[in-house]
């Protein structure tokens, strides 16, 4: 699935954002591409192996919520997380973990995002995160 893009300047902040997380530079995750709204970040699987030798359920739980948080803040609007589920389908292959981030639903105060996990061709997993809108926002009328 890795297919990096020029990311659209645009989206600066959000990138700047995520590059300066102490927690994505930790486990080494970046931002891929930025398009339409969907965000994409990669996140080498490495040193995230569990007791069983495998890429740690947590770890695969991190790259998803670290895209969902990098979409649901693209509009310039905070957004943080009150609810995230995940599940998970197959054991991902060494090397690499991309996550693909988009909007499902968005209401005034919340907004619902689907993030669907690679390994290679392989989707692992999927999570779904709502996030609560903590900005300011206009009056409606």
């Amino acid at each position: 699935m890795t297919d990096e893009r020029p990311i659209p300047g645009v989206y600066a902040e959000a990138v700047r954002r995520s590059e300066t997380c102490g927690f994505a530079r930790l486990l080494d995750i970046r931002v891929t591409a930025i398009e339409g709204g969907r965000v994409r970040v990669a996140m080498p699987t490495a040193g995230k192996e569990n007791a069983h030798g495998t890429t740690h359920g947590g770890a695969i739980f991190a790259v998803a919520d670290h895209a969902f948080g990098i979409a649901a803040n693209l509009d310039g609007v905070d957004q943080i997380a009150i609810s995230a589920y995940i599940q998970y389908f197959s054991v991902p292959a060494e090397g690499t973990l991309e996550a693909e981030a988009y909007r499902v639903s968005e209401t005034e105060k919340t907004s619902v995002y689907a993030v669907d996990i690679y390994s290679g061709e392989r989707r692992v997993a999927t999570f779904e995160g709502v996030g609560f809108k903590t900005g300011v926002y206009p009056k409606p009328g």
